[in-house]
């Protein structure tokens, strides 16, 4: 209290955990039934405002959904509005269309197949009622626009079904057999056929009408020939014109609107193919600016590359990498260091990176190491010899960040997906599975002292907690890992993918 006027409230503590929901499911496996491969999703992202999510699976396909509880509740929420009542919004999405985005290829100079397998999908700017996007494969990214197309049909026509006038010429009906030779005055030879007496007393052309629309997807441009390895990441730049692409050894910037000329930016290819010690994993543009990008390697690091130093990036801005602590190392030290995927948060502060057993947050302007660090799933360590010999050591699980930031998540095995908060203060660390029934495998975390992310001489390490089983002392399944999720931009709302099924939840 100061002068009797001014109440000082004590600073709010982090935020309580949220309560997962289901929300709703696409594809949805029967019990005993089997996954086609093809059919195994491989691709998830949300678009910028959120009302739409794209798809991508192994048989190469792109399935577009599209947001449904805003529209249908536009009214009510402007008379909550009104009132100032919560906004307790169930979202739902709906099937809106797919399209074939790629198909096997064969590159008969190397004498290697490609998969038509889609690595990524990234959203471009819509314009005009329209979707864009990016999709790619091991080789090659496509330019998609996916619009409604009227459906145009004749509605009139100016003879009777059975016959039909083509440039002033009137055909023969199709059941009849002799041969109809058409005049160059528009008169006809054809004994089945006389004009009447005057002439055809008028000539109705044919009224074309649109009577419904349907969604077509056309494919704009194909980016091809600019990598000689298996592309990992691409990435739309804030500028709206450009975007990168990295496969193992290279980053390519390219131009939207030209498909047959790139930019080499980041070339990490030795001379000597023997010397040959770490390669590039992911890459992402920076989301506000647009001249700065930042790649992870398998070795654990990441680099922030400023595109405005120089035209060939090989030299980075800032390198940020965790030391490794002494008497730590092991034969999987560096396969488990690999960074599988990494995010910025929206603000462009923060950066989350995934490797094989914890999630790191990393602020862009402290270098030192990660500010904060979580287990995902630390019961696996002792069996790493295992994971190594049935190549589950090496799956690659991608990890989101909320809109507010407030929030990160990553998936694991046995279908089951970690959501940490890391706010300051924040000991919130919940586990949910890919079902119906999310909280079914809940692990139940002690709570933590509270730390703060501003304190920078401390990381923060939570979740792991977890035992080497389940709640429900079951092994977990190593055939069943939820590699692929998303976040929604602006709400409380993931998207992840089980098999061929995609599931959602909100809270």
């Amino acid at each position: 209290m100061n002068g009797g006027d001014e109440v000082v409230t004590a600073p709010a503590g982090p935020p309580q955990p949220l309560d997962w929901k289901f929300s709703q499911v696409f594809g949805e496996r029967t019990a005993g039934e089997e996954v086609q491969e093809v059919d195994i999703i491989s691709a998830i992202e949300f678009d910028k405002t959120g009302d739409h999510l794209a798809t991508g699976d192994r048989g190469g396909r792109v399935v577009l959904f599209e947001r449904t509880d805003t529209k249908d509740h536009d009214a009510l929420r402007r008379d909550l509005e009104r009132t100032d009542h919560p906004i307790n919004r169930h979202p739902e999405f709906r099937y809106k269309t797919e399209f074939q985005s790629h198909e096997p290829e064969f590159d008969y100079l190397k004498s290697l197949e490609i998969e038509e397998k889609i690595n990524k999908i990234r959203w471009c700017q819509t314009a005009n009622r329209a979707l864009f996007l990016l999709s790619t494969n091991d080789k090659t990214i496509k330019f998609w626009k996916v619009q409604e197309k009227k459906v145009k049909k004749i509605s009139e026509m100016n003879l009777d079904p059975p016959k039909a006038v083509g440039n002033g010429c009137v055909a023969s009906s199709s059941n009849s057999n002799s041969p109809t030779l058409c005049l160059a005055n528009g008169g006809s030879s054809g004994n089945d056929f006389s004009f009447p007496p005057g002439g055809l007393p008028s000539l109705r052309l044919p009224v074309v009408t649109s009577q419904e629309t349907n969604l077509v997807a056309r494919c704009r441009r194909v980016y091809a020939h600019a990598h000689d390895y298996h592309i990992n990441s691409i990435s739309n730049n804030s500028d709206g014109e450009t975007f990168i692409s990295a496969d193992d050894l290279r980053i390519n910037l390219w131009n939207l609107e030209i498909s047959n000329q790139s930019f080499n930016i980041v070339d990490v290819k030795p001379a000597n193919m023997e010397d040959l010690t770490e390669v590039i994993t992911s890459a992402e543009f920076h989301p506000t600016h647009c001249y700065m990008l930042a790649y992870s390697s398998s070795k654990g690091s990441i680099r922030l590359i400023d595109l405005r130093q120089s035209a060939l990036c090989d030299s980075h801005a800032k390198l940020f990498e965790e030391p490794e602590a002494p008497g730590s190392r092991s034969f999987f030290t560096e396969i488990i260091a690999s960074i599988s995927d990494i995010k910025f948060a929206k603000d462009g502060r923060y950066m989350l990176s995934r490797d094989y057993m914890t999630l790191k947050l990393w602020d862009i302007n402290m270098d030192s190491g990660p500010v904060s660090t979580f287990q995902v799933h630390e019961y696996l360590r002792p069996k790493l010899c295992d994971l190594y010999e049935n190549d589950s050591i090496f799956d690659k699980f991608e990890c989101c960040l909320s809109g507010d930031g407030l929030r990160v998540a990553t998936g694991s095995y046995s279908n089951l997906f970690r959501i940490f908060g890391c706010a300051p203060g924040s000991t919130e660390a919940t586990t949910l599975e890919a079902s119906k029934n999310p909280m079914r495998r809940q692990v139940q975390t002690p709570s933590r002292p509270s730390r703060s992310l501003s304190s920078i001489t401390r990381v923060v390490r939570r979740g792991a907690e977890t035992s080497g089983v389940d709640a429900n002392g079951n092994s977990f399944d190593f055939t069943t890992k939820l590699l692929h999720l998303a976040w929604h931009p602006t709400e409380n709302s993931i998207a992840c993918a089980a098999a061929n099924s995609l599931y959602m939840y909100y809270a």
